[in-house]
Order: C-alpha cells, then sequence, then structure tokens
C-alpha cells in the first residue's frame, strides 16, 4: 500500500502580499490570454466570470432595474421628485450598516450587535447632550470611542480568545439592548435637539452644490483610472483599453446628472421651495469612496480578502490574522456608529429600541447586493446596491399601503434568493477550479 500524500495548503504569493479574492482584480488576469486590451476582451472576461460563479452585484443591479419599473407601473407616486429624495435619505441608514457589515462579512465572520452597537451609541450621545448638557462634539466624540472600544472588545474574543463571533456578537447583542435601556432611563425617549445632527437627513445641499460634487466626483474618477494606466504600464502589466476608461466616466456623468437634475426640481409642493441634493449623501459617497480605496488599494484591503479566501495560506504567507481581525471589527463597530447618527437624524429621537431591528436587514443588504456569506468576495458597493433594493422594496410596497408583514415577507423572500445565488456560485467556482 502507497502512503497517503498529505494534502499541500495553497501559498499566497510572496511578493506583494495575497492577492484578493478576483471580484476586485483588474479583468486582465482573469484572462490570461495576453490580448484583453479590446473591449470584446473585457467583454469576454466578464462573461467569463459568470461563468465561473462570480456574478457580482449584476442580480442586484437587475433586481433593481426590475422593482423600479414594477412599482413605477403601480403606483403613480414612485418616480416622482420627492420619492427620489426619500428614498435616498431612508436608504442612507441601511446603507451605511451594510458597508459596516462587509468588513467582518470578507473574513467569513458576522456582527449580530452591529445594530445595538448604533443605538446605544446613540443613546449614550444623546443622553450626554440633553440630560448632562455636554457640548454635542464633545458627546459624539465619547459615542464614536465607544463604538470603536465595542469593536475592540468583539475583537479580542474573536481574534484573540477564539470564540465565534456568532456567539460573541450575539451576547453582545442582548447586553446592549440592556444598557441601552438603563442609559435612556425611565423616560423611554429623547429628542434629537441638535440642528446639525437634524440637517444631515433633513436639509438639502444648494442645487449648485450638486452639481459640484458630480464633477467633482468625475474628476477623482478619471484621476484614479488614469493613475492605475500609469502604474500598469510602469509595471509592464497590460492595460484595459482607454475606451473602459471613458465609458465608465460617461456612465457616471449620465447617471450622477440625471439623478442631481431630478433632486435639483423644486419637490416641496405647498410647504415651499424644497430642492437640492440630501446633505447625507455626500457623506456616505465619501465613506463609500474611502472604504472602497481601502479595499481595493491597500495591503489591509488585500489581506481582508486573502484571509477570507484561506486563512491559513493568509498566515503562512507571513499576514498577521489576528490582527486584520481584529481591526476588521473594530471598522464595523465604528461604521455602525454613523449608521446609528443617520438614524437619529432621520427619525429625530432615540429610544430604548433603537438598533434591535435594523441589523439583520444590514447583513440581508450586504448579500442581497453580492457580498458572500462565505467570506473573500464582496465590495463596499455591492452592499450599498443591496441596501437600495431592501429600500426600494420598503418604499414600494408602503406607496401600496400594504401590510408591514408583506414587507418582511418579500424582503425575507429576497435575501434567500440572495443566499441561494451565492452558495450556487461558489458550487459553480469550484466546479471550474477543479476541471482545471
Amino acid at each position: 500500500m502507497s502512503t497517503p500524500r498529505t494534502p499541500q495548503t495553497p501559498q499566497a504569493p510572496q511578493t506583494t502580499g495575497p492577492a484578493p479574492d478576483t471580484s476586485v482584480n483588474d479583468v486582465n488576469d482573469l484572462i490570461g490570454s495576453g490580448q484583453e486590451g479590446s473591449v470584446a476582451d473585457q467583454a469576454r472576461a466578464y462573461l467569463q466570470r459568470i461563468q465561473h460563479g462570480d456574478m457580482g452585484a449584476l442580480p442586484a443591479v437587475a433586481g433593481l432595474v426590475v422593482l423600479t419599473i414594477l412599482f413605477s407601473f403601480l403606483s403613480p407616486f414612485f418616480l416622482t421628485e420627492r420619492n427620489f429624495a426619500n428614498l435616498l435619505t431612508q436608504a442612507a441608514t441601511l446603507v451605511m450598516l451594510g458597508m459596516a457589515l462587509v468588513f467582518v462579512l470578507l473574513l467569513g465572520e458576522i456582527d449580530l450587535s452591529a445594530g445595538v452597537t448604533s443605538g446605544m451609541t446613540m443613546a449614550l450621545f444623546i443622553v450626554l447632550v440633553n440630560v448632562h448638557a455636554i457640548a454635542w462634539p464633545i458627546a459624539l466624540a465619547i459615542a464614536f470611542a465607544a463604538g470603536i472600544l465595542t469593536g475592540t472588545l468583539i475583537g479580542f474574543f474573536v481574534a484573540r480568545v477564539g470564540i465565534p463571533s456568532f456567539v460573541v456578537t450575539l451576547g453582545l447583542f442582548l447586553g446592549y439592548q440592556g444598557l441601552t435601556l438603563m442609559i435612556i432611563g425611565s423616560g423611554g425617549l429623547y429628542r434629537v435637539q441638535i440642528p446639525e445632527i437634524r440637517d444631515i437627513q433633513n436639509s438639502n445641499m444648494p442645487v449648485w452644490a450638486g452639481w459640484v460634487m458630480l464633477a467633482i466626483i468625475i474628476a477623482i474618477s478619471a484621476g484614479i483610472s488614469f493613475w492605475d494606466r500609469a502604474r500598469r504600464t510602469r509595471a509592464g502589466v497590460p492595460n484595459r483599453t482607454i475606451a473602459l476608461v471613458w465609458i465608465k466616466l460617461g456612465v457616471i456623468a449620465v447617471i450622477g446628472g440625471a439623478a442631481i437634475a431630478v433632486l435639483s426640481r423644486n419637490r416641496g409642493q405647498s410647504v415651499g421651495v424644497v430642492e437640492g441634493v440630501p446633505i447625507v449623501v455626500p457623506i456616505v459617497l465619501v465613506i463609500l469612496w474611502i472604504g472602497t480605496f481601502v479595499l481595493d488599494r491597500t495591503r489591509f484591503g488585500r489581506y481582508l480578502y486573502a484571509i477570507g479566501g484561506n486563512a491559513e495560506a493568509a498566515r503562512r504567507s507571513g499576514v498577521k490574522v489576528m490582527a486584520i481581525r481584529w481591526s476588521a471589527f473594530i471598522v464595523c463597530s465604528t461604521l455602525a456608529v454613523v449608521s446609528g447618527l443617520f438614524s437619529i437624524s432621520k427619525v429625530g429621537s432615540i429610544d430604548a429600541a433603537a438598533g434591535r431591528e435594523i441589523v439583520l436587514s444590514g447583513v440581508a443588504a450586504a448579500v442581497v447586493g453580492g457580498v458572500s456569506l462565505f467570506g473573500g468576495r464582496g465590495r463596499l458597493m455591492h452592499a450599498a446596491i443591496g441596501a437600495l433594493v431592501i429600500a426600494v422594496i420598503t418604499n414600494g410596497l408602503g406607496l401600496l399601503n400594504l401590510p408591514a408583514g408583506v414587507n418582511l415577507m418579500v424582503t425575507g423572500g429576497v435575501l434567500i434568493l440572495a443566499a441561494t445565488v451565492d452558495a450556487i456560485s461558489r458550487v459553480r467556482a469550484g466546479g471550474s477550479l477543479m476541471r482545471t
């Protein structure tokens, strides 16, 4: 009898650190034919990725388009300027929480306490201001410190002690509800009386500022694209055709211009002039851009994808797995505080039940958008798109005056469908690897 061979753990590249999942690689690396410069080659690469199970946010985008068309026929109010602005502000809280959870989902972990962390920190913030008369910037800094401390605590038990993240965060999910109740006290509810906080979700930028924002977005996108091309040229790596850069910038200009044009119209009707992009929109876009830059273009981001894909291979290649896991939970809890800030700005109050239900919607937003529950695949933009899908469902069903139970049933069905697509894509990807 022959001696069984011990399976070898695949090693990550040693030159630039572990490579991220193929969902964040350039499509040049997906074909390997050496002739990836044309638009046709890029299209074939994209189709090949889909065939291998890497669909990214494609199902979510398709669902968003279908839902938009469906609700526009079912309700005459869905495509109005007022409802479009309301949809963006309603989605902001969920978008931020979904993006926060991406950092731990990429590791194959989960944070069930993110929602109640946002509620607890905002309860602390408002009580410090309303009851103890602390200046709101100082109180807000204390709230963020509490969020960072929460992420540090979770990271310690998960990364250092080795307790499953589900157990640790479930414990905090229960414990922080009690802590929030103790902070709020017998009053049960506090009003948000800080104009600067209320303006985040309830005020708008000047019309001209929206167009300036679009110009800045296009300029930054163009600068990064051309910088990438120059960097790849210096490294001797084949570049994608320049036509794709112009197509990307054109898409941003068209979609962004259409959105700002709609938001620039008066939607106040009988309450006066209400126009411009909601203030929360540029805040979300800035955080989205910074987070995407970190995940796509820094070593920390590459290590997140590497650990989520194969933690043992990442460890053997020299990655400090414990530190990266720890940091991911800190980032998640910090962004959860921002999500809570958006929530109290929109609602205008804080109570003991704050954040109790939204965490599951945050996980649903990330999964619906294409972030894998198994780790190693997904982007912040995917979570944002998934959050928009859920927000469109909630908004559209609300306009149709359907019961809240229908909303929960539809959202649950969409989540199951998205998880099924993720599992099937994983099987297909594994099958394609076996054939090679």
